[in-house]
């Protein structure tokens, strides 16, 4: 019964999953999937390892601390480093905001497509309006609920238990199916590009760092620090598992299969599934893949407007209203960004290095300012942050700069 309370519990690590598990993570490990074979499943092993031992870490500064993140930093370092973080943090957040608002249309398009059809006249004046719609309804909920966290953490239990309902389908799918004959020879040079997007997607120091202020809006203190580790491992566990049945999933339908695609779009991972399913299949596939993107839709923007809003010094909880206020300009600024880049298609890959290039300077300085904070001398007794997580920070800053480094390496 008590383990049955304590996952019932469990919350802030959920929400930190959902917002991680976007459509970029679920692209990425169908990609290495397809691509990779079995091989690419050390590499979302090491990615989760990593998010464990930084969400833990958060979730542990969060009730050791009496200040939020922020506000130990601006105490420490002044509040020129602390607005410093807030801004990169939302910088990245409002870039990202965009795949997501694309992702809705995007995800929705193997719906109205028809075998040897393309999609109906007018579909890009259709995907405007779904963003304008989704956005304003978010919005509107930001501003006229009360209790934001409570209502974000169902919400995102919802979103993730379709998650898993409907890919963990798509498995049985592709296990129940007819299996394809794999006689294509392996890839000699292997596209590492999705291998960094799945690594760095699924080891989101971002969405770490937001951890400690969802423990504070749980109302957690030091005597949550063991419920705190199980809540960020039970979390970090179902953003690998449904990441690893997408990339199963995909492995068992693509890999090394003659004629497989190189690149795994929405459409045909849903298409491939027909066999066992049927037209249905896309349905199911298509319902997976836009909890996903809405999950990271709505605790996305959050972050960056909850961290910006303390990082200069106007509260740190996500009910607080310039909490809310920046939160909206997320929204706002991450719908703008999407639209251009839908009318503007030749856009997309500028938009998207953008957002790269603020990422390798960004992401690096967030788990920075973690490990800045976690080893502080006056952290004495049950306060002292374990070796064990400050050496998983150290190797999550490494891969994070390698990451980066990567990124830049391919721009060349």
């Amino acid at each position: 019964m008590r383990i049955f309370e304590r996952v019932r519990s469990v919350g802030p690590a959920i929400i930190v999953a959902a917002v991680v598990l976007g459509p970029g993570s679920i692209l990425a490990s169908s990609r290495v999937g397809a691509e990779w074979g079995w091989a690419g499943v050390p590499f979302l092993v090491l990615a989760v390892v990593l998010m464990v031992g930084m969400v833990a870490l958060s979730a542990r500064l969060g009730v050791i601390y009496k200040g939020s993140m922020c506000d130990e930093i601006a105490a420490r370092l002044g509040r020129k480093a602390a607005s410093g973080v807030g801004i990169v943090l939302f910088g990245i957040v409002a870039l990202y905001q965009s795949s997501n608002n694309l992702a809705l249309g995007v995800g929705l398009e193997p719906l109205f497509e028809h075998e040897g059809e393309s999609l109906p006249r007018g579909w890009v004046r259709w995907q405007v309006l779904i963003l304008l719609i989704a956005n304003s309804v978010i919005i509107s909920c930001l501003y006229l609920m009360r209790s934001l966290y409570a209502a974000v953490e169902r919400a995102m239990k919802i979103l993730v238990l379709l998650m898993i309902g409907a890919f963990t389908v798509n498995l049985l799918a592709a296990v129940l199916g007819d299996a394809p004959e794999r006689n294509a020879p392996v890839m000699e040079k292997r596209d590492w590009l999705p291998v960094i997007a799945l690594v760095g997607t699924t080891f989101s120091i971002g969405g770490a760092f937001f951890q400690s202020y969802l423990v504070r809006e749980k109302g957690w203190n030091i005597r949550n620090l063991h419920q705190g580790t199980f809540d960020s491992a039970v979390g970090v566990a179902v953003l690998g598992g449904v990441s690893g049945v997408i990339m199963i999933t995909s492995l068992l339908v693509f890999y090394r299969v003659p004629g497989a695609p190189g690149s795994i779009q929405i459409s045909a991972l849903a298409s491939q599934l027909e066999p066992l399913f049927g037209s249905g299949s896309k349905y199911v596939f298509c319902g997976g893949f836009m909890a996903g993107a809405m999950s990271s839709f709505m605790v996305n923007a959050a972050i960056g407007g909850t961290v910006l809003s303390d990082s200069i010094g106007k509260g740190a909880s996500m009910q607080g209203r310039w909490a809310r206020h920046f939160t909206a300009l997320a929204l706002v600024v991450g719908m703008l960004v999407a639209i251009f880049g839908i009318i503007w298609k030749e856009s997309r890959d500028s938009l998207m290095l953008g957002a790269q290039a603020l990422t390798v300077f960004g992401i690096p300085a967030l788990g920075l300012a973690m490990l800045y904070l976690a080893t502080r001398p006056e952290l004495t007794g049950n306060q002292r942050v374990p070796r064990l997580l400050k050496l998983i920070a150290v190797a999550g800053i490494l891969v994070a700069v390698l990451l980066s480094a990567l990124k830049v390496a391919s721009w060349f």
